[in-house]
């Protein structure tokens, strides 16, 4: 892999974002939606950057210890190098500094790499939620990551 770099998205970002949403997803986020997001301090959103190029990016909404991480995508030409990994170890650790301590986040049943991505990472099955998905009517798979269990104190 070339030169990978994570920092935390900035407002010049949200365009970018919102059309790689469009690329990967069938119900995205709006530019708006990002914004929204984006000024709340609590939450955290970073972005990956393969020699100076956005590649991917990740977010996260933290209410006290929880964190529910809302998206986690990378461009078509970038899949496949461990970037979705990179940015889910750099938000874990960008989340255990802000005190989260419990990880959550829901998927598509059929997004089978996404999956096996959150269970290599240490994410468990929870639950479904039964249709939460549009286009195509689909289950949500409900995952969680508890930072105590997982480092044992």
């Amino acid at each position: 892999m070339e030169k990978l770099e994570i920092r935390k998205m900035k407002v010049e970002d949200i365009p970018w974002a919102a059309a790689v949403e469009k690329e990967n997803f069938s119900a995205p986020w709006k530019e708006d939606s990002f914004l929204e997001a984006l000024e709340k301090k609590e939450n955290i959103y970073l972005i990956a950057l393969i020699d100076g190029q956005r590649a991917g990016y990740i977010g996260m909404w933290t209410v006290l210890d929880e964190g529910e991480i809302t998206q986690v995508s990378v461009r078509k030409e970038y899949q496949g190098m461990h970037i979705g990994r990179s940015l889910m170890e750099a938000l874990e650790e960008e989340g255990r500094k802000a005190g989260v301590a419990s990880f959550f986040l829901e998927v598509r049943k059929s997004n089978a790499a996404a999956i096996h991505l959150y269970e290599s990472c240490g994410f468990l099955y929870q639950g479904i939620r039964k249709n939460f998905y549009e286009n195509p009517r689909e289950d949500g798979i409900l995952m969680h990551k508890d930072l105590e269990t997982v480092q044992g104190t």
